[in-house]
């Protein structure tokens, strides 16, 4: 099962979608989608599931990707996600929502490949890529690619 099947079936279940609904538009068997919902804690009645998972994310008891219940810091900021890999996935899902400004991207020319990119919020950024910057730090004027010793 890819990851964007396993981010389908946990966005339709928590909308309250039946187990053959999912499988039939994630292209998978009901009985993957059942064991799957099963191991990640959500399983049950699908309209049950789906009004106590969005009360749980609503009074931030869950998590807004997985729904996994999780506890708030006694001080500071509530969490809004259980993990570092929730919370990428769920904004990698939701980029509009991001209030990234025009003024603050940048079109530049890479140092090492010539490639046009574009970077966000650092207008001083020479390449495009790790891979470029290592390449033109360090294996300049190296045939082949190899650094010599």
């Amino acid at each position: 099962m890819t990851e964007v099947q396993e981010t389908k079936i946990r966005e339709l279940r928590l909308k309250g979608l039946g187990y053959r609904r999912i499988a039939t538009e994630a292209g998978l068997s009901r009985d993957i989608v059942r064991n799957y919902c099963r191991s990640k804690g959500l399983a049950g009645y699908a309209a049950a599931l789906e009004m106590n998972v969005s009360d749980q994310i609503s009074l931030g008891k869950a998590c807004l990707y997985c729904g996994k219940e999780m506890e708030q810091p006694a001080t500071g900021r509530p969490k809004k996600f259980c993990s570092e890999t929730c919370r990428r996935r769920w904004w990698r899902v939701h980029p509009e929502i991001s209030e990234q400004k025009d003024t603050a991207l940048y079109t530049m020319t890479c140092a090492h490949c010539g490639r046009e990119f574009i970077s966000y919020g650092n207008r001083k950024r020479k390449y495009c890529c790790h891979n470029c910057y290592i390449k033109d730090r360090f294996w300049r004027g190296e045939e082949n690619g190899i650094p010599e010793n």
